[in-house]
């Protein structure tokens, strides 16, 4: 899977939040990497024929790396968007959580958008 400059950007910032102990912005940055990271599976092939595979295991796979999952490349593009999409879910969150009397859960929320959102203006220096 290659890194895009978006997924650069998130792990560089999770080394510096997690550096500074900043559990707000760990838990947004690792949510955002896992978005992409999930977005990059590609679908499961269909389960090996009776009688496939190794003498052990029905449809059992061999060698170095056979049981690693296949990703996707996903585009710059593709992969800013997700961040977007994490941003707009949290604000979306934070209004309901306002609208509930759970100011603090939605100030949370709303510091997680933020740090998310300096991911991506990043890209536009």
């Amino acid at each position: 899977m290659a890194d895009t400059g978006t997924r650069q950007r998130l792990q560089l910032a999770l080394r510096e939040a997690r550096g500074a102990r900043d559990t707000v912005a760990t838990s947004a940055l690792r949510s955002a990497l896992a978005a992409i990271d999930n977005a990059s599976a590609v679908p499961a092939a269909p389960a090996p024929a009776a009688g496939a595979g190794g003498p052990h295991f029905a449809g059992a796979v061999a060698g170095l790396g056979a049981g690693e999952a296949q990703r996707r490349s996903l585009t710059e593009a593709e992969a800013e968007q997700i961040v977007w999409a994490e941003v707009a879910d949290r604000q979306a969150a934070a209004r309901g959580y306002d609208q509930t009397g759970h100011a603090d859960q939605a100030g949370r929320l709303r510091r997680e958008a933020q740090v998310l959102l300096s991911v991506i203006d990043a890209a536009g220096r």
